[in-house]
Order: C-alpha cells, then sequence, then structure tokens
C-alpha cells in the first residue's frame, strides 16, 4: 500500500496557467471587463429595446453583433473565476469572487433579457424573412432555437424576477453542494483523502481494496447524507416550479428543447437501451466466470480482470492520446497538444479540488480549459482522451462565436467519446496478447455500458424522484435510496449483488442538480460514436475531414443535418438498435476471447 501512495504520476504539479483570461482578480482587464459589460449592456438596452419586433436586417446585425460581444465581455471573467474556485473549492476568497461574478452576471442577464424575449415573440412573416437573410446567416441557427422558446417564456418582469432569485436560490444551492462535496474527506489507510482518490480504488484489482473503498465512500457519504438529502428535495422542488410557471408538459421537456430534440426520441432512445438490459446481464455473468466467483458485487463492477491494474505516467498519458489522434487526423493531435504545452490542464489531484472532470469552453477569443485529477490508471487515461475530445471540439468551434460556439448536450459527447474510441482501439490493435486483449475489451465494454446503460438507468431514478417529488412532497433519505437501488437493479437483472449501502451513491452524482435531465445526453453520444466509428472503418482517411468540419460547425445547425453529413440518421427510430448490436457484439467478442460462451 505504501508503494501505491508514494508512485509519482509526473502530474501531481500540472495546474493550469489562467493568464490568458486574466492574471488573476486584481488584473486591470478584470475590473475594465465587468465595467465595460455593464455599460455596453445599459446602451443595448437603451438603442434596441422595444424595437427589435420591427428591425430591418441592417439594425438586427448590428444588434446581434453588439450583444455577442457583451454576451461574451461577461461570460470571461465569470469563466475566470469559476475556473479559478474549482481548483479549490476551499478557499474562501475564490468562493466570494464567483458569487460576486455570478450576481454581476445575473443583473446584466436582466438587462439583455429583452433581446430573446422580443425576438422569440417578433411576427412569424418578419421573423422568417430576417432568418432567411444573408446578412445575418452567422446567427441563423441561434435565432432559429430562441424562437422555439415562445411558449414557455414569461414576461419580462418575470423572467428577471427568476434571474434574480436564481442566484440566491438554485444556484446557491448548487456551489453549496459542490463545496460540501469537495471539503468531505474519506478514511483511508490511517489519512484523510479526497473522494475521487477512493472513487479510484473502485478499479484497484484486489478485491478486498474495492471493498474497504466502497465502505469508505458510503462512510464518508453519510456523514453528509443530511444535506445531500435536503439540497436534492430542494432543487427538485425549484425545478417543478420553474417548469410550472413556464408551462413545460413534463419534468424533461425543458431539456430536451434546449438539447434541440423532441420527447419522442428521447423516448425512443429510453425505450431502445432499457429494452436491451438482458446485454448488460449477459456480460455480467461472463465475468463472474472469468473471476472464478459464483457472485459479483456493487463494488465489483468494474474490477479489472489483469493480475495487475496498468500504471501510466503522466508522459505516458500524453504520449499515448496525441499518437492515437495523430493517427486519425494530424490537426486533432496538434490542437490536443496545445493544452499540455500551453498550461491548460489542470491534472494533479489535491484537497478542494472540484471531483470529476471537465473541458471548459471558456470564450471564443480565448481556449478550452481541461480539468482532471489524474493518478496513472487505464481509467485516468481514457479520462484525459475523453476531456481533450471536448477540448479539440470547442477549439475547433470557436469561429462560431459564443451564441453558436457550443452544441446541445446530445451532441456536445460526441467529440469526448470519439477521442476514447480513438484511444482504445489504437491500444488493442497494437496488443498481440490474448489475455491482455481480454482485459482490455473488458475495460472497453464497462466503459460503454456505464455511459449507456448506466446513464439511461440514472434517467430513470431522475425520472422517479422528480415524479415523487412533485406527487409525495418531500422525500426521505430512504426514498431516494429506494428509487436508486430500484432503478440500478432492473439494469443489471440479478448479474451484481447491490448491497444496501449502495443505496446512498445517489447522493454524490453531481449532474443530477446542475444540469437535470443531462445524464441520458451520454448514452446519445455514445451510441452515436459506435455508428460514428463504425463509418470511420468503412470509409477510411476521407472520414476524418468531414469529421472534424462536424466539430468546427459547433452548434450553427441541427443536430441531425450535422449527422447526415457523416451518413447517420438521428431521426431513425432503428438507429439506436445498431448501436446496441455494435454493444452485444463487443460482448460476443469477449466470450469468444474468454472461451466461455455465455
Amino acid at each position: 500500500m505504501a508503494e501505491e501512495q508514494n508512485r509519482k504520476t509526473g502530474a501531481e504539479n500540472v495546474t493550469w496557467n489562467l493568464g490568458d483570461l486574466y492574471q488573476g482578480s486584481t488584473d486591470h482587464r478584470f475590473e475594465a471587463d465587468q465595467k465595460g459589460a455593464e455599460e455596453r449592456a445599459q446602451v443595448l438596452a437603451q438603442q434596441f429595446k422595444g424595437r427589435i419586433s420591427t428591425l430591418g436586417e441592417q439594425e438586427m446585425e448590428r444588434l446581434l453583433s453588439a450583444y455577442e460581444s457583451i454576451v461574451e465581455m461577461i461570460e470571461k471573467p465569470s469563466t475566470f473565476a469559476a475556473l479559478d474556485w474549482s481548483g479549490n473549492t476551499e478557499d474562501p476568497a475564490r468562493g466570494a469572487l464567483l458569487q460576486r461574478l455570478t450576481e454581476q452576471s445575473s443583473r446584466l442577464a436582466q438587462i439583455l433579457v429583452f433581446v430573446a424575449l422580443e425576438w422569440a415573440n417578433a411576427p412569424e412573416e418578419h421573423a422568417r424573412k430576417l432568418m432567411e437573410s444573408p446578412l445575418l446567416a452567422k446567427w441563423r441557427h441561434w435565432l432559429e432555437i430562441t424562437r422555439r422558446y415562445r411558449p414557455f417564456l414569461l414576461t419580462e418582469a418575470e423572467e428577471k424576477l427568476l434571474r434574480e432569485k436564481a442566484v440566491t436560490g438554485r444556484e446557491a444551492w448548487v456551489r453549496y453542494f459542490e463545496e460540501t462535496q469537495g471539503a468531505t474527506l474519506y478514511a483511508w489507510e490511517g489519512r484523510s483523502v479526497p473522494q475521487q482518490e477512493i472513487l479510484n480504488k473502485l478499479y484497484n484489482p484486489d478485491r478486498e481494496v474495492r471493498h474497504r473503498a466502497a465502505d469508505a465512500l458510503t462512510a464518508g457519504l453519510r456523514g453528509i447524507q443530511r444535506s445531500a438529502t435536503y439540497v436534492f428535495n430542494t432543487l427538485l422542488a425549484d425545478k417543478a416550479s420553474d417548469d410550472r410557471l413556464r408551462g413545460y408538459p413534463a419534468w424533461i421537456s425543458a431539456r430536451n428543447l434546449d438539447n434541440q430534440v423532441n420527447d419522442a426520441t428521447v423516448e425512443a432512445l429510453v425505450s431502445a437501451v432499457t429494452s436491451r438490459y438482458d446485454i448488460v446481464a449477459r456480460y455480467y455473468r461472463l465475468k463472474k466466470k472469468i473471476m472464478g466467483t459464483d457472485e459479483l458485487f456493487d463494488y465489483d463492477r468494474y474490477a479489472p480482470i489483469a493480475a495487475q491494474e496498468s500504471f501510466y505516467t503522466w508522459s505516458d498519458a500524453r504520449q499515448i492520446v496525441l499518437s492515437a489522434y495523430r493517427k486519425f487526423h494530424p490537426r486533432m493531435a496538434e490542437i490536443a497538444s496545445l493544452f499540455f504545452d500551453k498550461g491548460w490542464i489542470d491534472a494533479g489531484l489535491r484537497r478542494g479540488k472540484r471531483g470529476g472532470a471537465f473541458s471548459s469552453p471558456c470564450v471564443p477569443s480565448v481556449h478550452p480549459y481541461v480539468l482532471l485529477s489524474y493518478q496513472g490508471t487505464t481509467n485516468d487515461v481514457m479520462t484525459l482522451a475523453h476531456e481533450l475530445g471536448h477540448g479539440v471540439h470547442q477549439y475547433l468551434a470557436r469561429d462560431r462565436g459564443i451564441l453558436q460556439q457550443s452544441t446541445p448536450l446530445t451532441t456536445a459527447e460526441t467529440a469526448s467519446t470519439f477521442g476514447e474510441s480513438l484511444v482504445f482501439h489504437d491500444m488493442y490493435a497494437r496488443e498481440e496478447n490474448r489475455s491482455v486483449r481480454l482485459a482490455m475489451l473488458v475495460r472497453e465494454i464497462e466503459s460503454a455500458f456505464a455511459t449507456i446503460f448506466r446513464q439511461i438507468a440514472m434517467n430513470r431514478f431522475e425520472q422517479g424522484i422528480h415524479t415523487a417529488r412533485r406527487a409525495e412532497g418531500e422525500l426521505t433519505l430512504e426514498r431516494f435510496s429506494h428509487l436508486w437501488l430500484d432503478t440500478q437493479k432492473q439494469m443489471f437483472g440479478g448479474s451484481v449483488t447491490l448491497r444496501e449501502d449502495y443505496g446512498i451513491w445517489w447522493s454524490y452524482i453531481y449532474h443530477f442538480l446542475f444540469a437535470p435531465g443531462y445524464v441520458y445526453a451520454y448514452a446519445f453520444g455514445e451510441l452515436l460514436v459506435r455508428a460514428l466509428y463504425s463509418r470511420y472503418q468503412k470509409a477510411g482517411p476521407e472520414f476524418a475531414d468531414a469529421y472534424l468540419s462536424v466539430l468546427a460547425a459547433g452548434g450553427s445547425e441541427w443536430p441531425h443535418k450535422l449527422m447526415a453529413g457523416l451518413h447517420v440518421d438521428l431521426t431513425d427510430p432503428g438507429f439506436w438498435a445498431e448501436g446496441l448490436g455494435l454493444l452485444e457484439d463487443m460482448v460476443r467478442n469477449a466470450e469468444d476471447l474468454a472461451g466461455h460462451s455465455a
């Protein structure tokens, strides 16, 4: 154990350089941008408020150019504060700065809310004429999607009030949850360690280590269970209130609208995945045979079948990811290299650092930043590949401007998951040892299951808690845990034993709070990537150019139209079955490698 604790990856001191944003909160540009954003927002309102429904295309071009510039000016200091705070959520000064910027962003959003409201409510004939104008082509898709919110928008006074109260309501509770999770330490081998270190031990080859890690995680979560239960209840009620005020027909409708998909498409995805839970059970029955055990427990889900987990230094991880990216397309590796060379990554594990991993698009005039806590495991290498996939996507889409840089969540996970696939297939193709290939394939299957089946099971948990909160009122810890275990057990179909302690593990998942309904997008993206990689294998190098063109388009077009350029039909109900069939093939391949049959 001591050797494991002292093993260095080379990532311990890898922290990002936020200087491309600002040198710090005392940087004169930091204050100037905040002041300038407020002044320009006021001027824009004076010039255009009450007039948008009558603007000609030239005035509309002036409005959108100024509006986009102001939005970026608002986002730049806010992004700096959020990234700085993510590096140490325990620092009161960073927290105070983040809160100040959050409050200012809310005030400015209230000044600017008239733009979206007036445009959404403009007469259809006039709006259609402007959307067809070549002068406004740069913003066409933003203009299209903004009008889709028309049935769910309130009056300007009501919209301002909701934005004002969100700062001390929903956003404050999300921040409290993050800070509580970041500050919670877990007992391990006489030390107090961050959550991410405990979670990584669930991938340890030693079953006893995994068992103790699971117990340590449960014990730590028990210590904050009262806070987690209250925060969840409060935010579920807040979501219900917002949906009722806006007239959304279901708890998931707002998310689907943001994702530019209809409710029926999402229902088809969920139904397709839940109808193939048999693939999960089939795989874990195989894993029992491989591991030579009669029973698998929750802490065995991600157990590597290799005798010893591989260890990769930070340098190793860099080489592995960049090599796979370069084989696909030199430009992809060139962009990813910038993250290492220019200090755009925070990779060290430390107390107070926000858990999980992300890539922030930042603002188009700067570049993305990546955060993860690297500890040298195979899973960490794949996390790096995942987040750099996001980073490459966000970097390429900068030219679309801040209004159309980001894609909806359904396609936001495409580049990240595709990046993982490139790394896996590159490593797998170079491996000749049959047992090592099996170990790699097992890891890839489990990663895909975590992204597809587990995320849809979590979507079912979300469906359960939102529905129950609206029908029953405040939920108890036990009610949350029952819904969590029930939806998880359905996925495993009896192939894995979930202990009662596992019932509280819903309480550390951040996505349920900061973006209700988010999780199905992972399954959407993963199944999409399975199809894309299959097409890449058939099409060869020319696919890579088309793929990068799609990434560079950012959020400037409807997802189904972008994917059509890669010969994927997102409107085909049979599309999901294709991706699930590819997963079943992977399980069959694992059975062949293992010398077992299901």
